[in-house]
């Protein structure tokens, strides 16, 4: 095992400050976390240490950009926590459950929750599961981070989004070729027509890219209609 103490270029170091504000530290010690448990048990990758600020911390918390106040959210196949945590430390507002299918992961997550002192949830499971889908639906927002294609990704998702909430699906170059391909899945799986946005555009090079899918409210089937109209 080994612990790094990640060097922060001046930008970032400001940039970091600005977003996490009085929880800076907490946001330091998640990055010692990442950098030393979290590569010696397979968390994230040994040549990431150098890049964590930048490609993890940051790239994650701008997605509060996109983020009313107080809202529920759960972050899908969380990974190493991954925007969940440095969500919930840029915003203490917000009520987050972290979703992981993975054993091990889902025992790190909770040793680093406990270790900041964060109020956050961890629970194992795929968000595709339907017992997960009755326990952790209704959402205001799920977010993702590598987690699938877009298409994919909207058919585990949506469900547990609340009429009306958000799939934030964080993704990189390929954003635009799946936001196009996959364009008639998303509208099957409940989704309105999908969104690109960029965050963090003055903060982190290059900015983060999100796929932005909202839920459609959910519509009563003409059958149940015409069952209505006749009971009148």
């Amino acid at each position: 095992m080994f612990h790094v103490k990640q060097p922060i270029s001046l930008d970032v170091h400001a940039a970091a400050r600005a977003i996490f504000g009085d929880r800076y530290p907490l946001a330091e010690r998640y990055a010692e976390l990442l950098a030393s448990s979290g590569v010696d048990r397979g968390l994230i990758g040994p040549r990431e240490g150098d890049r964590l600020w930048e490609r993890h911390l940051l790239n994650s918390a701008v997605l509060s950009e996109l983020v009313p106040q107080g809202c529920r959210i759960l972050d899908v196949g969380s990974g190493a926590g991954l925007p969940g945590i440095p969500l919930a430390l840029a915003r203490p507002d917000l009520s987050i459950v972290l979703l992981e299918p993975m054993a091990r992961r889902v025992a790190w997550l909770r040793e680093v929750v406990e270790a900041l002192g964060l109020t956050v949830q961890v629970h194992r499971g795929r968000a595709e599961d339907p017992l997960v889908r009755d326990e952790l639906s209704g959402n205001d927002i799920v977010t993702a981070r590598a987690v699938a294609p877009l298409g994919r990704l909207t058919s585990w998702c949506l469900p547990l989004v609340a009429p009306g909430g958000q799939l934030l699906a964080v993704k990189g170059a390929s954003a635009d070729d799946e936001a196009a391909r996959d364009d008639v899945a998303v509208r099957a799986a409940g989704g309105a027509a999908v969104e690109i946005v960029h965050c963090g555009v003055t903060i982190v090079q290059p900015p983060t890219t999100v796929i932005v899918v909202r839920r459609l409210a959910q519509r009563v089937p003409r059958s149940a209609k015409a069952r209505r109209r006749k009971d009148r």
